[in-house]
């Protein structure tokens, strides 16, 4: 460690989504003086209007503030990470950018599941944990209870303080500690140069900007450096600090943290966990952590209107520009047309490419069902990856299917603990493990299949506790399991879009439930249209359409029976035709229903 590096703290925010963490990094800002009183706005770090309309936060955004304290100014340098579990490989990488973390938790709501997650990836780092129990103004706050549950998991001796981020009150007496407890950098500036990339963003004028913290040595404008994992050489062009906004800057040393521009025009050039080398420098050991981003979850996406295809492309293209972690190839579906297969890495992550796709970009889509990416062993020895039900082999090629696992953590109110351990049993949750935090608040580990909880467990999660569980999980490996692919006939014609891979013991009710729905929103054709599930040849559940019939016996008021039957026989005869040459109407909301079949299962 060295003297001019003394007067920096670098930190971060942690907590769970909507504890505070945006509210209390604007009063930071204006206690520090970073920003105009009168430039002031709510969740200012927040620069996406789904961030502002969600309340979430989706990127990481750092900022350089100055505050003084016992007579001497210190640099500190935030970074506001995202709180959703979707995002939690950025809230690492932020981690290891920083020294030490603010741990937020709401007094009103207590500890929940990602302050539990978020706080054991700052331990397993190292970081020093400043706790901090914020909305102590509201009516509704137990402070007591969860000063309680806080001492449960960091230990009675921790001091906790108490702030409102709203108000103002005790922020000041947090920015304090933060200077007295989280110690400065130790790289040195007389190193070879070593920076991490905890986040990048896309520029339509300046390319690709990378958010680095310098670990090791000096960066300056105009020195080549190069990326440790891709191997690809940049020059250096601007190099500036956050203030938030950017401030450029000469150079960066060991300890600072800052953005860099070197003529990048790709996201994945300058991929999150990276390191940026001296290009002089032959062997440059890489900062530990840094891995690949794999998607988890991947559904279809199509233009509602084809013209639209080429218009899709290039959004989904500008899209990944500032979204590393969107990967998405084109496929062609029979029922749907020309469209693309995107991965994701969790359902918010989908939802908000899908808001974005749509509001940004004026695109009209149509989403398919989500599902996850398995693992098929042929009988020939041949290993794949599936991650769209179309590319499934057929049943007497498998030898067996592994689909992913998590490891999940649930908090919840234990009044309620009943009801969320019967819907864990549903999903085929395997218990791992319990805890009290406090009297009231217990803590569940469970190992589920990704594919159970991907498209209603949330929500049925929160209905079960009236809103209070909270949960959180991370990858756990892959699990041989008993897979089927069920596909939808429309009159004999299977429809790829309905198609899924479900475990064997839901098959039945999906099959029931998904023709129930297709029937409801079929419309009525001139001729009887048939609906079945099948599984191989086998088909497991039916519906019928009934046509729309036109009364051809009307005017028949009297004579021999014998003319109506011949009337009636005409009419069948030309409905068979018609069943032969024509074709079903499906309408969109059609596609929309394989998303509510897991509500009603």
């Amino acid at each position: 460690m060295i003297k001019e590096a003394s007067n920096i703290r670098n930190f971060c925010i942690i907590a769970h989504i909507d504890h505070g963490k945006s509210t209390l990094a604007d009063r930071f800002l204006e206690i520090t003086g970073t920003i105009a009183r009168e430039q002031m706005k709510e969740q200012i770090l927040d620069d996406m209007d789904l961030e502002r309309e969600r309340g979430i936060t989706i990127k990481s955004h750092p900022v350089t503030m100055r505050h003084e304290v016992g007579g001497r100014e210190y640099v500190l340098n935030l970074i506001d990470t995202p709180g959703h579990v979707d995002f939690s490989y950025e809230v690492s990488r932020s981690l290891a950018a920083c020294e030490g973390a603010l741990l937020l938790v709401d007094a009103a709501q207590g500890v929940q599941a990602q302050t539990v997650s978020n706080l054991n990836m700052a331990r397993e780092v190292g970081l020093t944990i400043v706790p901090v129990v914020n909305k102590i103004d509201i009516p509704s706050a137990g402070v007591d209870a969860t000063l309680k549950e806080l001492s449960s998991l960091l230990g009675s001796e921790i001091r906790i303080d108490r702030c409102s981020a709203k108000t103002g009150e005790g922020v000041e007496g947090v920015l304090e500690r933060i200077v007295a407890e989280v110690p400065p950098p130790r790289g040195s500036r007389g190193s070879a140069l070593r920076a991490l990339v905890f986040d990048s963003e896309f520029d339509q004028f300046k390319g690709v900007v990378t958010y680095l913290r310098v670990v090791e040595g000096v960066i300056n404008v105009g020195m080549r450096v190069r990326l440790v994992s891709t191997g690809k050489e940049f020059e250096v062009t601007e190099l500036g600090v956050f203030g938030p906004s950017m401030v450029p800057r000469r150079s960066l040393k060991a300890g600072e943290v800052g953005y860099m521009m070197a003529g990048m025009r790709k996201v994945t050039d300058a991929k999150v966990g990276d390191t940026v080398a001296d290009a002089s420098r032959e062997r440059v050991s890489p900062l530990p952590g840094y891995r690949q981003v794999k998607p988890m979850v991947f559904c279809g996406i199509h233009p509602v209107e084809s013209e639209e295809y080429e218009m899709l492309r290039d959004s989904l293209g500008k899209l990944q520009l500032n979204d590393a972690s969107l990967v998405f190839e084109p496929e062609r579906s029979t029922a749907l047309g020309l469209g693309f297969r995107c991965g994701f890495l969790g359902l918010l992550h989908m939802e908000i490419v899908k808001e974005r796709l749509e509001r940004e970009y004026g695109v009209s889509i149509i989403a398919t069902a989500p599902n996850v990416r398995l693992r098929v062993s042929r009988k020939n020895g041949e290993s794949l990856y599936v991650d769209n039900p179309s590319k499934m082999p057929a049943a007497g090629q498998i030898e067996s299917t592994e689909e992913p696992h998590v490891l999940a953590e649930i908090l919840t109110p234990a009044e309620y603990l009943g009801g969320v351990m019967k819907l864990c049993s549903e999903k085929r949750g395997i218990h791992c493990g319990m805890h009290y935090l406090s009297e009231t608040t217990v803590q569940l580990a469970c190992e589920f299949p990704l594919s159970e909880i991907v498209l209603d467990f949330y929500d049925r999660l929160k209905s079960i506790s009236r809103g209070y569980a909270s949960f959180d999980y991370e990858f756990c490996g892959f699990r041989e399991s008993k897979l089927v692919k069920l596909d939808i006939l429309l009159n004999g014609e299977p429809v790829d879009a309905f198609s899924a891979i479900i475990h064997e013991q839901n098959v039945y009710t999906w099959a029931r439930n998904i023709t129930a729905q297709l029937k409801e929103l079929i419309p009525r054709q001139l001729f009887q249209v048939a609906i079945q599930a099948s599984v191989g040849n086998k088909v497991i559940a039916r519906e019928t359409v009934g046509a729309l019939r036109k009364h051809v016996t009307g005017k028949c008021y009297g004579g021999d029976v014998t003319r109506k039957r011949k009337l009636l026989e005409k009419q069948k005869a030309g409905k068979l035709k018609m069943k032969r040459l024509g074709h079903v109407t499906v309408p969109h909301e059609a596609f929309l229903a394989v998303l509510k079949v897991g509500d009603r299962s």
